[in-house]
């Protein structure tokens, strides 16, 4: 069995190629060639932590994945990092292990981000004076980085809890070549934003339906667990057009799910990301629409991701 710390796999990561990786995964599983069970969630809420357990293989690979991820929010007051876990790679024709990946949270961070990049390839508008960071942690931090390559846009806005992390990440985004403005205020970043990311755990909503402007785009990731969300249900449902990763996740415990159970989604199709790679056109009609991308995060993901480290 294979071992790799968190900098060997860290060089071996390729984004590029992981991103196509990611891609096919989501169109495998629009089309029913994944076995993805059901996701385990364990909460701690003395701690102010979560974990879950995400498992996935595709159809006719020689390998299946199980993953243990966890998030402790309280963790960065220790010096310590809010993610951790690790991957393991099992043979799909013996179930011996195979590898086992101690990448202390990172691929799960880097395949959401990844996911993000393709997000904003299928629903970014045209014209964006300003893009939206909805938090300061290493999600949000990655989500810049990989934008970077689809949205020519170099104006932020980010929004924190507190002026130091909001400080901290102004300074990683101006090295990232960002001219950056930040805030205490969601209403004020909705408000200067066409394409906003939100990447926090919050438990209670950030942003509002009154808050955005047509044409706006939203991608959301934190809401990976049932109890978590950043969006009214009003603004959820205010959206013309919404991509989800998974039907059944989303309307279970994503950002979508608390309108689709109070019936606010009755008029909306819920488009999963493999569906529309199909489709291959651009899933945003117009530049009026305002568009929404829910974000849960696959099973299938982690099988791409691990594939892309041991090629």
């Amino acid at each position: 069995m294979i071992i790799l710390n968190k900098q060997q796999i860290l060089d071996k990561f390729d984004a590029d190629a992981i991103t196509l990786l990611l891609k096919e995964g989501f169109i495998a599983f629009s089309q029913k060639q994944v076995q993805m069970p059901p996701v385990q969630h364990l909460l701690f809420e003395q701690a102010n932590g979560d974990c879950c357990i995400k498992s996935g293989y595709l159809q006719g690979d020689s390998l299946f994945v199980v993953k243990v991820s966890g998030g402790f929010y309280h963790n960065p007051a220790q010096g310590l990092a809010s993610n951790q876990g690790l991957m393991m790679a099992f043979s799909a024709q013996t179930g011996e292990p195979q590898a086992l990946l101690l990448d202390e949270g990172w691929l799960t961070a880097l395949r959401t981000a990844l996911a993000g990049r393709i997000v904003a390839e299928l629903c970014a508008p045209q014209q964006i004076s300003a893009i939206g960071m909805v938090g300061t942690g290493m999600q949000a931090r990655l989500q810049l980085m990989y934008l970077k390559s689809v949205i020519s846009c170099r104006q932020l806005w980010v929004w924190g809890r507190c002026e130091t992390a909001l400080e901290e990440y102004r300074q990683y985004a101006q090295t990232e070549g960002f001219e950056v403005k930040t805030t205490l205020d969601a209403t004020e970043l909705a408000r200067h934003s066409q394409f906003i990311v939100t990447t926090t755990p919050s438990r209670e909503a950030i942003l509002n339906a009154v808050d955005i402007q047509p044409g706006t785009h939203i991608t959301a990731v934190g809401a990976d667990g049932v109890g978590k969300h950043e969006l009214t249900a009003e603004l959820v449902a205010k959206a013309d057009k919404i991509l989800v990763d998974s039907w059944a996740q989303c309307t279970e415990f994503g950002e979508v799910s608390q309108s689709f159970q109070q019936g606010l989604l009755a008029q909306h199709t819920l488009t999963e990301i493999g569906e529309a790679l199909t489709q291959q056109v651009p899933f945003r009609e117009n530049e009026q629409q305002i568009t929404l991308a829910d974000l849960t995060g696959l099973g299938i993901q982690d099988v791409q991701i691990v594939k892309g480290i041991l090629k």
